[in-house]
Formats: structure tokens, C-alpha cells, sequence
């Protein structure tokens, strides 16, 4: 039997496009922010980054929290949006 595919929901949504929001507006391009978050100790390319980004790829609490950690934000602004800043 296949694996099913997860949807992913609004929320999942919100926090690609902030990531990719903060991203940008740090000009970081794609590969720089997977370098950080790999340095910090949990694996990403930029593949991996550009899929979570356009909400093809979900991203587990660990990526979240790494991401944030990446970009300076609490990981609830991840998942607030750039107002809860």
C-alpha cells in the first residue's frame, strides 16, 4: 500500500511563506539559510528549503525550530506570521 499523502493546512501554509518572508528581508538566498540551519545542527539543502518554502514539503517541529533559530525569531513567529513580531 502506497503512503498517503499529508495535506498540508493553513498554518503549514502561513509558516512556509513567513520563512520565506524573514528569509528575504535578511537577504539570505535559499542555500545560506540551509547552511545556518545545518550548522546548528540539523541537515537541510536548499532543496529541501525551496520545498518546504512553496508548502511542498512539511516541516517537523525540529526543522521549525532550527529555522527559527536560524533566523533569530521565536519559532512562534513562524507560526503566527511576520505581525507577531
Amino acid at each position: 500500500m502506497a503512503a498517503r499523502s499529508l495535506e498540508i493546512g493553513p498554518a503549514g501554509i502561513r509558516t512556509a511563506r513567513t520563512i520565506e518572508i524573514l528569509r528575504t528581508e535578511r537577504g539570505l538566498a535559499q542555500r545560506e539559510l540551509a547552511a545556518r540551519v545545518t550548522a546548528i545542527g540539523r541537515p537541510m539543502s536548499n532543496t529541501m528549503l525551496a520545498r518546504i518554502e512553496r508548502a511542498q514539503r512539511r516541516c517537523d517541529i525540529d526543522a521549525l525550530v532550527a529555522l527559527a533559530q536560524a533566523l533569530r525569531v521565536s519559532p512562534l513567529v513562524l507560526l503566527q506570521g511576520p505581525s507577531a513580531m
